[in-house]
């Protein structure tokens, strides 16, 4: 598959053959589900928590004798029957992660790529440096690009310029090459692929 390869002024500096194996993949909705779900569910915090009775601090008299008062008979104020009592069989501090194979994953973000290429929205860029290093600047270049919902994907390190440039723009979020992952590539309109980027992935999902 043959892409052009464009500058930050939106000029075209030449051409790029992508890997079919990688870029020209058949749709799979399924996939691209199940590893968001994946990616969402690793990031939980898993924090929540209510007190059992063992966590209520209170007295551990018994509230009145066991007979002849009329009342139901009862063994503690911290029951989850009274109010300020525990809570039986709340939610209690986990992990919400669950195992996911690795070539599934390869193979989701190779369905990612893929369908932001059938739908025209990979765009490979020359290289991701900061001629000047403002963010107003990069936002001047991004607007006479059209980009106002994207991600762009970098080589292995990033230019440290163009990373600063671009960090408070809204709607833009910069990724190393070993940082590209489907969640990411979703949530944004364009996905943007410098050619260390596509040499990378390429490399990575072959």
């Amino acid at each position: 598959m043959k892409c052009d390869v464009i500058n930050l002024d939106a000029s075209n500096v030449g051409s790029i053959e992508l890997d079919d194996a990688v870029f020209g993949q058949k749709p799979r909705a399924d996939l691209l589900a199940r590893m968001v779900r994946w990616q969402l569910a690793k990031r939980q915090a898993g924090t929540h928590k209510t007190k059992d009775i063992a966590d209520i601090s209170g007295t551990t008299k018994k509230p009145f004798k066991q007979k002849g008062t009329g009342h139901a008979r009862q063994g503690s104020l911290r029951s989850p029957q009274f109010r300020g009592g525990a809570r039986i069989h709340g939610p209690q501090p986990r992990s919400h992660a669950f195992d996911m194979p690795k070539k599934v994953r390869k193979l989701a973000l190779r369905a990612a790529l893929s369908a932001k290429a059938a739908d025209g929205k990979l765009v490979v860029l020359d290289q991701a440096v900061a001629p000047i290093a403002k963010t107003k600047e990069m936002a001047k270049r991004f607007a006479k690009l059209g980009w106002n919902s994207v991600l762009i994907v970098g080589g292995a390190t990033l230019d440290e310029g163009f990373a600063r440039a671009t960090r408070n723009l809204v709607g833009i979020d910069v990724l190393p090459s070993q940082g590209a992952n489907v969640y990411d590539i979703l949530r944004r309109e364009t996905l943007v692929l410098t050619k260390d980027a596509v040499q990378a992935l390429e490399a990575r999902l072959k």
